[in-house]
């Protein structure tokens, strides 16, 4: 099914719930991939880097990053979902 050949009016039903969880799936996907990221930063050299402050704050500064960027686009991975999804709600109706 091409999602991007939906358009507004002929949705299926539930189609906006489905995409809200695909978009949050994606967030969750990029934040994993953020924080393995961020992880192999070396910040021991950095003058103002490395500490309990910044393992801290750098977990919250990946989730936002990827929640971020997952509700503006993301790398295609909802898109991708949302084929699958609706296909699953189709088949259980």
């Amino acid at each position: 099914m091409n999602v991007a050949a939906i358009d507004q009016a002929n949705k299926p039903a539930g189609y906006d719930k489905l995409h809200k969880q695909a978009v949050e799936l994606e967030g969750v996907f990029l934040n994993t991939l953020m924080k393995e990221m961020f992880s192999s930063l070396d910040t021991s050299e950095a003058n103002f880097g490395g500490g309990f402050a910044e393992e801290t704050w750098r977990g919250m500064q990946a989730e936002q990053f990827a929640d971020v960027l997952a509700q503006n686009g993301g790398i295609g991975l909802a898109d991708q979902l949302m084929g699958d999804l609706l296909r699953l709600q189709e088949a259980n109706q």
